[in-house]
């Protein structure tokens, strides 16, 4: 199994921490890596893509201690992901590098009613010079990303993505507080399918129903069913 950057950035926050993190389910036996319960543990059936896009994951404190956080996602496989943890006054330098690294052309996915018109990005294209999509992601609560979002100067002057999706968050795990807000995971798959990597948003998104549904199996104490979405996702990424 790959150790990605929220398995470093969960491992150093965690060794930041003076008392137990007291995250719901934070308490019971689980998988470092993937979060679920160890008879649930789809570590072992992961596989990274190919893929012409990069995610940058600028999280809040507390959110990469969150068992149900689905960022790890991501990084699980895209292998250009990265994740820092946001600070308003004392922003990571090694963030900052990489906003400046000529290789990316960064891309701020949020809504758009919350951002100027002539920032928004209405279609995507081949972008010059070479450089390679860097789509920023806000992980956290809707008010800590909202925070996020306009109190760093620094992403001020880079377009902005925005969905509109017309169908409920599949996430149950976690309620959000519009019924059209997506899991940081769902996110991504929606970017996958924009810059048309069809095939890997079909693995995003089913990578995050696995997570889900085992999730919840192991939080209601029961089995996966005959079938259950792990036993799709290992046969697609077996076949890749």
């Amino acid at each position: 199994m790959r150790i990605h950057a929220l398995h470093k950035l969960y491992q150093w926050r965690l060794s930041q921490c003076t008392r137990p993190f007291l995250a719901r389910g934070g308490s019971i036996e689980r998988c470092t890596h993937c979060m679920l319960l160890p008879y649930l543990c789809i570590c072992a059936i992961k596989k990274t893509v190919t893929s012409d896009s990069a995610f940058l994951l600028i999280m809040h404190d507390n959110e990469i201690l969150k068992p149900s956080n689905t960022g790890r996602l991501i990084a699980d496989l895209i292998p250009d992901t990265f994740a820092y943890i946001w600070s308003r006054t004392q922003p990571n330098p090694e963030l900052l590098a990489l906003l400046k690294d000529p290789q990316w052309f960064p891309i701020i996915i949020f809504p758009a009613e919350y951002t100027r018109p002539e920032r928004l990005l209405s279609e995507y294209k081949a972008l010059e010079d070479n450089k390679r999509p860097l789509f920023i992601l806000f992980d956290g609560s809707w008010a800590q990303a909202k925070k996020i979002f306009h109190k760093s100067p620094y992403l001020n002057d880079f377009p902005v993505l925005s969905f509109s999706p017309e169908t409920l968050s599949r996430y149950l795990v976690r309620k959000a507080v519009k019924d059209n807000q997506l899991a940081t995971a769902e996110v991504a798959g929606r970017v996958l399918e924009f810059i048309g990597e069809s095939d890997n948003a079909h693995l995003m998104d089913l990578l995050f129903e696995t997570f889900k549904e085992n999730y919840m199996t192991g939080k209601n104490r029961q089995q996966l069913p005959e079938n259950a979405a792990q036993y799709k996702l290992s046969e697609k990424l077996a076949a890749l």
